[in-house]
């Protein structure tokens, strides 16, 4: 008993601490929803110990994981700036997205503005009388060169708003605290009153925010997720997470991955039509759960520390979210989600998307990386003819590569070595990203050869030899023509499928490959 007593005392003085030091913070923010219905916030800054006599805030004009410039400062009205007395204080925009404070001899000063949100991505901030997605990048602003400013945060909930949901933790009614800028804007708020399910895995706790739980079998849901985090766990064989919460939010499209929680669009209700639907969905969720070890710590190295203001360019999209997309279905496969006709047939879909499309002999996958600030979302009459999607041929890159390493090391290897080692070597010891170079040496040392052909797939167009690669797993393409009634086009089924292993080796990949035995 006496034990237990000491530790909820240590507890205490822990978050008392917490608080005093949330309190003594240069930059405290406030947030409130007085006109909701409207779509507007209420934003208050009380900025303190002010070195200098002007003193600049910059708003971001783009979100991580989301390679898009955003209009964020089109958004900001009502900008003013006041001294802590209230007397009005001198300020001028300099730029699409930064404010001048001149603020002469006052050391403190407080900003307020309203910020305008009725947009529907999971890169913007959504406002409305039932509930609030805060993305923050377009809602807090940050000191200019000082993005490793600690930051306090209130929210002051509307009275029928019961519920937030954060990566973040609450320290005390509403109060926030992140130890920089870059941890603020990666921790997204959900407020209102969806359902909340708390349980723990792994000895981490782990938060359910469902906005539309309509038809949930909450017995099943939970169990699965439950099994997608152990065999994510697994395969990494660490947890880079004290807390993870699953924000699932209205019908919408699209999900995008932070470092302790994930924004996911549902479609609208938790009673899917089938299993096929059942199993994409589980598919969304895993694939931005196993973002937190492939993107946010095992990174290119170009993604952090992130410029806010303009793109942040890089070529290595392909294995960031190309090769998430193959993880997703390996993890459900291991989870026990997928059966192995599952993954060959999701596997199937990428190949059909990338060959029957003419843009795959007109950009890299290189490129498509590299150019997504030019086409993330921004599809025109010849886009299909143009341009192609690391979201599509990434994965098949990563089951080549796969399927390369198992072959060159008689099965003893993977690529789930190379991820590992990415993971170990670049995040864990060196607290960085990988270069593209770097990435491919990390093939080699894996493997004992550096997979220069593979290499060659990725860097220019043209079909990499399929038949080749997947022959050593005992697989094969159906090219049965599908022709397409509606565009003329002849197009092929690009289906996965197994043939007879002519040796033992092929026989083990493809077990390991489909966890058949």
């Amino acid at each position: 008993m006496k034990k237990h007593l000491i530790f909820i005392s240590f507890c205490v003085l822990m978050i008392q601490n917490v608080l005093a030091f949330q309190q003594n913070t240069d930059l405290q923010y406030q947030i409130s929803f007085e006109n909701a219905k409207d779509h507007y916030a209420e934003v208050k800054l009380q900025y303190k110990n002010l070195k200098s006599t002007e003193n600049t805030l910059v708003l971001p004009v783009w979100t991580p994981g989301y390679y898009m410039i955003l209009d964020n400062p089109a958004h900001i009205i009502d900008f003013e700036v006041k001294t802590s007395s209230g007397e009005p204080v001198k300020w001028q925009k300099t730029s699409k997205n930064k404010w001048l404070i001149e603020n002469a001899q006052n050391e403190e000063v407080v900003v307020s503005y309203r910020v305008y949100a009725n947009r529907k991505s999971v890169a913007e901030s959504n406002i409305s009388e039932e509930k609030a997605f805060l993305t923050n990048t377009d809602i807090f602003m940050f000191p200019e060169n000082k993005i490793n400013t600690p930051v306090s945060l209130q929210i002051k909930l509307p009275e029928q708003w019961q519920e937030i949901a954060t990566g973040l933790k609450e320290l005390e009614n509403g109060q926030f605290y992140a130890e920089n800028f870059d941890i603020l804007y990666d921790s997204p708020f959900y407020l209102g009153n969806q359902k909340i399910i708390e349980f723990q895995q792994l000895g981490k706790d782990v938060i359910l925010s469902i906005a539309t739980p309509e038809g949930l079998d909450e017995q099943k849901f939970t169990k699965d997720i439950r099994e997608i985090m152990l065999r994510t766990t697994d395969l990494m064989q660490h947890i880079p997470f004290e807390d993870y919460t699953f924000i699932m939010m209205e019908p919408g499209g699209g999900g995008l991955e932070h470092w302790n929680s994930q924004a996911v669009f549902t479609y609208g209700s938790m009673d899917f039509k089938n299993d096929h639907a059942y199993k994409s969905f589980m598919n969304f969720l895993t694939h931005e759960y196993f973002h937190l070890y492939n993107v946010k710590a095992i990174r290119p190295i170009e993604l952090g520390p992130f410029d806010y203001s303009k793109e942040n360019y890089t070529t290595m999209l392909w294995v960031a979210e190309g090769f998430t997309v193959y993880y997703e279905y390996m993890i459900m496969r291991d989870a026990g989600l997928l059966t192995s006709q599952d993954v060959l047939d999701f596997l199937s879909s990428h190949f059909k998307a990338i060959e029957n499309k003419e843009g795959k002999d007109h950009m890299s996958l290189e490129r498509s990386s590299f150019d997504v600030w030019n086409h993330f979302l921004n599809n025109d009459e010849i886009t299909n003819e143009t341009t192609i999607s690391y979201y599509q041929k990434g994965p098949i890159i990563g089951l080549l590569l796969d399927i390369a390493i198992r072959h060159e090391s008689e099965n003893e290897k993977s690529l789930d070595d190379v991820m590992r080692y990415l993971y170990n070597e670049y995040y864990r010891k060196q607290g960085r990203g990988y270069t593209e170079d770097e990435f491919w040496q990390t093939v080699a040392t894996v493997t004992g050869n550096s997979l220069d052909e593979i290499r060659s797939y990725v860097e220019s167009t043209g079909t990499p030899d399929y038949e080749k690669y997947l022959k050593h797993a005992a697989l094969a393409l159906d090219m049965t023509p599908a022709d397409d009634e509606k565009t003329e086009i002849v197009e092929k089924e690009y289906q996965l499928i197994k043939i007879e292993a002519e040796n033992k080796l092929q026989s083990e990949i493809r077990n390991a490959l489909l966890k058949e035995h």
